[in-house]
């Protein structure tokens, strides 16, 4: 892989998806001025260009691209070059209809937006790898390329036969070409869909009742599959033509529509694009979730390749951000291992669905607060350098797995509400809270760094991956695992003997009964250890077999019934959690398995609304909200603004600071 250095040059990129083909070429030479005065030394160029780079089948329009690539390589700005795959020209759809998705109901969907294309289609594939291949021979040697940037938001999943044949064949490879190893996996016995022939297996459409869950779940494997290929098909080309030039693509924010994981393998440089809501006070607690999720899929650096400015468009009430706002959002991915903060996009639209989505440049022009405040936050990046390749060292990490997240959300559950990322943010801003760093890992990875590892939520669990985090808790480490864990194996079929069957033995319990609370209800726990508290969503009919019972019910005819439980088992503690406590108790259910696991943070005591990062040698402190904050600190000096803090120190309204020692 590439250096993500090759990019950075020892710096913070700083910069947005740049569309100079929406404006006349006069604009051009005053954006790169504009740049300049920013800070801008990165822009994403041609993300959705194919219509203007080629008008008609096969023919290349390469001037105005090669007009602005010059102008900012004069003007000392990098370029991101992107592959325009994501949006196909009108012409494709007309001329080669079968290129356009089908959705799960058998309806074909149209061009007139983006996106409209099958992942699967060999004829889509081929005029993307067309042009691809030629803007890699025409770009590849040019001084202003300094990273590639393969389509954008990988996300489309079809349903039309020619992914029916791809899935197929995709099948055949993953079974051995062995149709009963298929059936098996699939538990056809069921419902008699027992298959006979390779030719009746289809991706899974509307059907009169509940599909297949074991298909559903292939479907969704094959579907990353494909998104992979698609992806894999231009990188090769572009590495062929330009080996020592990075390539990213950019994560659709936290979401599940193919395996992140697996991508991440893929390329050089890991991208998220993130847009938190300006209105929402708890919204840096998904922002971190996100922020820790990408670097722990780079084992390192990322890049934030797209956030806002101020408001979206695609909200139903879009709210603009408060004065500060963007900077603190902008630092917080900083403090969470980003190398770049970057926006989409340089200057808001003038026409088109997105603009009155905000830009670098706002309808206002650059005698506007957005764009003075995005000159300050250029000018304060230039002198975070230090941070560059900086690392964030953690004990803690939590567990995400795809797999299990797509086998959670099928049909037929004891519950339909089980929200994985929700399970997630939980333990993360309890953890964030106690100033704890944390990495978000696959179940089955290297867990040897890490002192305390949760789980909240596994539903689906290979023999290997449960194995990994049962040797985990006998060498020494603590364990949390939420409930709803361990139940069914990679193929979606009930582990037998009692839940949770792999993890049985080290939780030192058996549970026999699922018991989901109805919505909105909430019952009354107690415990010696966390106080009373109120739980919700979801109980269990269990007997413990080892473990002690931290927490149960305390009241009503589920009286008794265990909800939090700890097992020593070999040298190290697991614990099991049977319900969802509410966040007093959660937070101090997350300070005892720290204390008992020897994780400690880099600041405790912090208010409500603030995080303290540590990155490298640098401690981010940073106030979310928009009331200032007060905070104790030791002594230190602040990069962004001068000066020593020491004791209790006034954070203002979405105030950072980025203090060393002194």
């Amino acid at each position: 892989m590439s250096d993500i250095a090759d990019v950075t040059r020892g710096r913070l990129v700083f910069g947005g998806d740049y569309n100079p083909e929406q404006w006349p070429r006069e604009v051009w030479r005053e954006d790169v001025e504009l740049m300049r005065r920013a800070g801008v030394n990165l822009v994403t160029v041609g993300v959705f260009s194919w219509a203007r780079l080629e008008p008609t089948p096969g023919a290349r329009d390469f001037g105005w691209l090669d007009e602005v690539l010059d102008l900012l390589h004069a003007g000392g700005i990098a370029v991101d070059l992107a592959t325009p795959t994501a949006s196909p020209p009108p012409w494709l759809g007309h001329r080669h209809p079968e290129t356009l998705p089908v959705d799960a109901d058998g309806r074909r969907l149209l061009y007139g937006s983006r996106n409209q294309f099958c992942p699967s289609s060999p004829i889509y594939r081929r005029h993307a790898l067309s042009l691809a291949t030629d803007l890699a021979e025409r770009y590849g040697g040019h001084p202003a390329l300094a990273m590639w940037h393969v389509d954008n938001e990988l996300c489309e999943v079809c349903h039309c036969d020619v992914s029916a044949a791809h899935f197929r064949h995709w099948l055949r490879s993953r079974y051995g070409d062995d149709l009963a190893a298929l059936n098996e996996a699939w538990h056809t016995v069921f419902w008699s869909q027992r298959y006979s022939d390779w030719a009746e297996i289809m991706p899974p459409r509307r059907a009169p009742y509940l599909i297949n869950p074991a298909q559903q779940l292939d479907f969704r494997r094959f579907s990353s599959a494909a998104l992979l290929e698609c992806f894999e098909v231009q990188r090769d080309v572009l590495r062929a033509a330009t080996p020592d030039i990075p390539i990213t693509t950019n994560f659709l924010g936290l979401d599940a529509p193919l395996d992140y994981r697996a991508l991440a393998e893929r390329e050089d440089v890991v991208s998220h694009d993130w847009y938190p809501d300006p209105t929402n006070p708890a919204a840096h607690e998904m922002s971190g979730l996100g922020f820790d999720l990408m670097r722990s899929l780079a084992g390192g650096p990322w890049f934030l390749m797209e956030g806002a400015t101020s408001a979206v468009n695609w909200r139903r009430r879009n709210a603009a951000k408060a004065p500060g706002q963007l900077r603190a959002e902008s630092l917080h991915a900083v403090a969470r291992g980003a190398d770049a903060v970057c926006f989409f996009q340089w200057r808001a639209s003038r026409a088109g669905a997105e603009k009155y989505h905000s830009g670098m440049v706002p309808h206002a022009g650059p005698d506007s607060r957005i764009f003075r405040e995005v000159c300050e936050l250029g000018a304060e990046l230039a002198e975070l350098h230090e941070v560059v390749d900086a690392e964030v060292e953690c004990e803690a990490a939590l567990v995400l797995d795809w797999d299990s997240w797509w086998a959670v959300r099928l049909d037929a559950h004891p519950t339909a509400d089980i929200d994985v990322l929700g399970r997630l943010r939980g333990f993360h801003a309890a953890l964030t809270r106690l100033g704890v760093a944390v990495d978000v890992v696959a179940p089955d990875a290297d867990l040897s760094a890490y002192r305390l590892v949760i789980a909240p939520s596994l539903y689906l669990v290979t023999d290997d991956a449960a194995a990994n985090l049962t040797s985990f808790v006998a060498r020494g480490g603590t364990l949390v695992l939420g409930y709803f864990s361990g139940i069914v194996d990679e193929h979606d079929h009930i582990r037998l003997g009692g839940y949770p069957a792999p993890f049985r033995e080290a939780l030192g319990l058996r549970i026999e009964e699922f018991d989901p609370l109805p919505e909105g209800e909430t019952v009354r726990c107690s415990s010696t250890l966390l106080g009373g508290f109120e739980a919700r969503d979801w109980l269990e009919e269990l007997r413990p077999e080892g473990a002690e019972v931290v927490a149960e019910v305390a009241e009503g005819r589920r009286a008794g019934r265990p909800v939090v439980l700890r097992h020593e088992f070999g040298t190290g503690t697991a614990w099991y959690v049977a319900t969802e406590p509410d966040p007093t108790a959660l937070a101090a259910l997350t300070r005892q398995v720290c204390t008992d696991a020897g994780v400690t943070g880099v600041l405790d005591g912090l208010p409500a609304g603030v995080t303290a990062t540590r990155r490298g040698r640098v401690l981010f402190v940073i106030n979310h909200g928009p009331d200032p904050v007060s905070v104790e600190l030791p002594a230190c000096v602040d990069l962004l603004r001068g000066g020593r803090c020491a004791g209790r120190t006034e954070l203002a309204g979405f105030g950072v600071l980025a203090l060393v020692g002194e």
